[in-house]
């Protein structure tokens, strides 16, 4: 079976439901209030595991209420948790307000994530095993960096989401084979506002790019080849939130059991089109057999 590591952020997600989202200085009466595990590494690890692979989760939660939720939730969809390390303090949380038309806007706070600035015993061996390794930007640079590049050294594939958006090292990119940004984490990497235009001048920095772009699709770039356009299946929206998370750990199943790239990109579309129908970041996540109907529906 396919085994994917992740290394990353695990929050609890504070979600917000409203008609429409407070402006600066503004308040607003909210429609519903959830509590829903998430983070861009557990959503990718539940995604992953999910759609079908065998999932370790590497990283660290706090010892609240929180951390076992947390822990729970990765474990009853069947992510390894042996390297995800409960540490001092409160886990990391993510302050999420999403508007009737399925926007979000986030605010996060790292918590026990912060804590994670480097490989600890037994993290290399396991990234070591694996067929990639899928990367995020909510746990300290450094961290990430070393993850990296010692799936460099193991031959392993790296999935790097540059989220939240930041300058990103050279190592980093040194030691990165696919980046996963969205339209707006391109735009701010290049200053170029064309999705196309934002691809390909970070395709001068690592050999494959996928601009994710929402409801529109995906755009896939690899060198020496020619850009592919992915469609997304058209779906009313619910709630937007983890569905780039979704794609992302589906996108890296499919790849790793080598699907050719266009179908592997509509395999993860259609995992994301599921993804924001229903509420919630891991809670909204589908397993294999729905995606699969996706495809052929």
């Amino acid at each position: 079976m396919t085994h994917i590591a992740v290394l990353g952020s695990t929050n609890m997600d504070l979600v917000t439901y409203v008609a429409k989202a407070p402006q600066r200085g503004e308040t607003v009466t909210g429609r519903e209030f959830h509590t829903i595990p998430g983070g861009k590494g557990s959503n990718q690890a539940i995604a992953a595991a999910r759609a079908g692979a065998t999932v370790s989760m590497i990283g660290a939660v706090g010892n609240d209420a929180f951390g076992l939720r947390l822990r729970d939730t990765l474990e009853h969809s069947g992510v390894d948790t042996d390297f995800l390390r409960t540490v001092e303090g409160s886990s990391g949380t993510a302050h999420i307000v999403v508007d009737d038309e399925g926007a979000n806007s986030i605010v996060v706070i790292p918590g026990a994530n912060g804590t994670v600035d480097h490989l600890s015993p037994g993290d290399e061996g396991v990234i070591a095993t694996a067929d990639a390794l899928l990367l995020q930007l909510e746990i300290p640079l450094a961290a990430v960096v070393a993850g990296a590049q010692a799936a460099r050294r193991h031959g392993v594939r790296t999935v790097l989401t540059p989220a939240p958006a930041q300058p990103l090292p050279p190592e980093l990119l040194a030691a990165t084979d696919l980046l996963v940004p969205n339209e707006y984490e391109a735009v701010t990497l290049t200053g170029r506002t064309d999705p196309r235009e934002a691809a390909a001048a970070l395709l001068e920095l690592v050999p494959e790019v996928v601009v994710t772009l929402g409801a529109t699709g995906s755009l896939y770039l690899a060198r020496g080849t020619e850009p592919l356009v992915i469609p997304a299946p058209q779906v009313t929206a619910v709630d937007s939130t983890g569905a780039g998370d979704t794609f992302v750990g589906a996108l890296a199943v499919a790849l790793a059991e080598e699907k050719p790239v266009r179908e592997a990109l509509s395999w993860a579309a259609a995992a994301a089109a599921i993804s924001v129908q229903r509420a919630g970041a891991s809670a909204s996540m589908p397993y294999r057999p729905e995606i699969d109907a996706q495809c052929t529906a």
